[in-house]
C-alpha cells in the first residue's frame, strides 16, 4: 500500500492503556501501522503486545532489555521504520494524551510540509486539559525559553505528538542526536529546520494522563535547559 505510515509508541509499564490505544490508532487510517517500542516493563505490556500481534498483522513490537529513555526509542523506531517501506513515520505517547483522532489531519498536513508538530499552544492558544497549574506553567515556559535560546519558530517545541515523511529521517544523522527525554524533541526538530526542512504546527487537544504514572523527573527538565544551549552552540560551530 502506498505512503504506509507507521506509528513508534514508546511503553513502560503501560499494560492499562495499550490494548485500547492500538484499536483506536489503527482504525483511523488502513496505511496505519504501530511499532511498540518496550522497555521491558514489568507490568508486562511487551508480552501483552505480542498477544495482539499475534492475531493484527499490522501491530509491531520491539523489546529492549531494560528502561532506555525516550529519546532512544524513538531512535530505535526511526531506523526500524527506515529499513521498511513507510513513508510518514510518527512520534505518540502510550497514554492517551496524544488523542488518535488527530492522525488524519496530520496526514494532511503532511501534503504541505516535511514534518508536522501536534501544538498545544498554537498561536498562544492553551489546549490542555487537566493539567496542574504548575505543571502547564513549567511547559508554557519551557518553550518560551527554548524558542528565545534556539530561534525556532516553534509554539510548543516540546510536544511529542509528530509526524516526519521518511525524506526528514533520512536526512537527518540520527547517530549524531544526544537528547534522551523532552529535549529530545527540541532537538529533532532543531536538526530538521537546519538542514532545511519544512515543518508546520497543527492544534491539538491535550489531555493528561489518567491511567499510569508520568515519566517526567527532575534529570529530564535539567537536560532540557541545557541542551538547548548545546544545540545554539553547535550550530555556531557547524557541528550539527
Amino acid at each position: 500500500m502506498a505512503d504506509k505510515a507507521l506509528i513508534i509508541v514508546p511503553t513502560y509499564n503501560e499494560r492499562e492503556n495499550i490494548p485500547t490505544l492500538i484499536s483506536q490508532v489503527l482504525e483511523e487510517d488502513p496505511r496505519i501501522e504501530i511499532l511498540v517500542v518496550d522497555d521491558n516493563s514489568p507490568d508486562r505490556t511487551g508480552d501483552l503486545v505480542e498477544e495482539i500481534r499475534g492475531r493484527e498483522p499490522r501491530v509491531h513490537l520491539m523489546r529492549r532489555p531494560g528502561k532506555m529513555g525516550l529519546g532512544t526509542a524513538y531512535l530505535d523506531g526511526f531506523r526500524w521504520a527506515l529499513s521498511r517501506d513507510y513513508e510518514y513515520v510518527f512520534e505518540m505517547d502510550a497514554d492517551f494524551s496524544h488523542d488518535p483522532r488527530h492522525l488524519p489531519e496530520f496526514l494532511a498536513a503532511a501534503q504541505e510540509a516535511d514534518f508536522v508538530l501536534g501544538s498545544r499552544y498554537l498561536d498562544g492558544r492553551v489546549t490542555v486539559v487537566n493539567w496542574p497549574m504548575k505543571r502547564l506553567v513549567l511547559s508554557y515556559g519551557a518553550n518560551i525559553y527554548a524558542r528565545l535560546v534556539t530561534g525556532l519558530r516553534l509554539w510548543d517545541a516540546t510536544g511529542g505528538f509528530k509526524c516526519f515523511h521518511r525524506r526528514v529521517l533520512e536526512g537527518i544523522n540520527l547517530d549524531a542526536v544526544r537528547s534522551n527525554g523532552y529535549a529530545f524533541q527540541i532537538e529533532m526538530s532543531f536538526r530538521a529546520f537546519h538542514k532545511g526542512f519544512r515543518g508546520k504546527e497543527i492544534p491539538i487537544v491535550f489531555t493528561d494522563r489518567t491511567v499510569g504514572d508520568s515519566k517526567m523527573s527532575g534529570h529530564i527538565v535539567r537536560e532540557a535547559v541545557l541542551m538547548v544551549w548545546r544545540l545554539r552552540w553547535w550550530q555556531l560551530t557547524g557541528r550539527l
